[in-house]
């Protein structure tokens, strides 16, 4: 079957070329190559916010063997996907299956690709290609189709944040903790975990002055790019600093709440894309694996004397949280809620909502 399917080029800006066959639509597209090692999930991570503009490799062989599940939802929220659509800009594995089993498929993985427009690549050898971005980190790269022609594109200049985030309000549950929650490329289990614990979520754009809003608690979504592009969050989070009410952010919101602080943010060389990333809570010897997809950190050296660490990457040191020392404000870099993922700290939502309620009886 295999064989009649088109050839088609995976180009790198360092001159490297892969040549493999199409299985998605057959679409030339240009973004930041950037490779993942989780074994399943791929549903929850291709709808991903975080994921726009990039160019997703997977490092498990073979994908597509348990196809797509339906497009149901509970109270506007999808049940199986992390947002209503792809965001990933192409899909590159090794194997891809073209049978799937599963008892909530309703299609294949390629036939939901190009229904999104979305190209697929396999039969490339992903580890080799793997090992290019290990050694010279993150690096731009298209997908090419008959020689198309097509530019590189860096998505890191632009704001994505702008181009995720919902257009206006939204609200989900009816609980007795009114949670606002900036929508910064929002993962839909950030919505399911905050309901499930009696709250009620007004969604708000990523630019949206909540200054004159009332709420018990404030939540910072995920996202994607540089939290460098995103003034008016961090505008309107240094005004909610001021005050004394629950804050908690998630990955993109880790960084930036502390830039609202008045901490830098940087660039990694890789970034962390995967399930198996172990954190330590500082000052204690617990560890937890947590999932991940960020490509930018906070520089800890620039975090104001009022906040501190939360959790440390065990394998490279860098930040995966921070605090406030003495107001109810904290966020991780990883994410608690995961979906694909391990779901180890998912009661960090607990702690969440038992800051509303510790306030609200002030």
């Amino acid at each position: 079957m295999s064989e009649a399917l088109k050839k088609v080029k995976l180009i790198l800006e360092d001159g490297s070329e892969f040549v493999g066959k199409s299985f998605g639509s057959e679409k030339s597209v240009a973004g930041e190559v950037v490779f993942y090692t989780a074994m399943v999930g791929y549903p929850e991570s291709l709808t991903d916010p975080s994921y726009t503009g990039q160019i997703l490799v997977s490092t498990y062989p073979m994908i597509g063997n348990y196809g797509v599940p339906e497009k149901s939802t509970t109270d506007k929220v999808h049940d199986f996907f992390e947002s209503d659509k792809i965001h990933v800009s192409g899909f590159i594995v090794s194997d891809y299956s073209f049978e799937h089993s599963h008892w909530n498929a309703v299609e294949s993985l390629g036939e939901w690709l190009k229904a999104n427009n979305v190209p697929g690549l396999f039969d490339i050898d992903t580890r080799a290609l793997t090992k290019i971005l290990r050694e010279k980190g993150s690096m731009l790269g298209k997908i090419v189709f008959d020689d198309d022609p097509i530019d590189f594109y860096d998505p890191n200049h632009e704001n994505l944040v702008a181009k995720v985030s919902i257009d206006k309000p939204e609200t989900y549950g009816n609980g007795e903790h009114k949670v606002l929650l900036v929508d910064c490329g929002t993962k839909n289990n950030i919505i399911r975990c905050l309901t499930a614990r009696g709250a009620t979520v007004k969604r708000v754009p990523w630019d949206y002055d909540f200054s004159n809003e009332t709420y018990d608690g404030l939540f910072i979504s995920n996202g994607p790019g540089d939290p460098a592009l995103c003034d008016a969050t961090v505008n309107n989070l240094a005004k909610a600093l001021q005050k004394d009410q629950p804050i908690m952010g998630i990955c993109l919101g880790n960084q930036l709440l502390a830039r609202a602080a008045g901490a830098s943010t940087y660039k990694l060389k890789y970034g962390h894309r995967s399930h198996n990333q172990p954190v330590l809570l500082k000052g204690t010897d617990r560890c937890f694996i947590t999932s991940q997809n960020h490509g930018f950190a906070i520089d800890n050296s620039t975090l104001p004397n009022d906040w501190e660490e939360l959790f440390v990457n065990v394998n490279d040191n860098t930040n995966e949280g921070i605090k406030h020392k003495s107001k109810p404000f904290f966020s991780t870099q990883f994410h608690p809620e995961a979906t694909s993922g391990p779901v180890d700290t998912e009661f960090l939502f607990d702690d969440f909502i038992q800051n509303i309620v510790k306030s609200k009886k002030k």
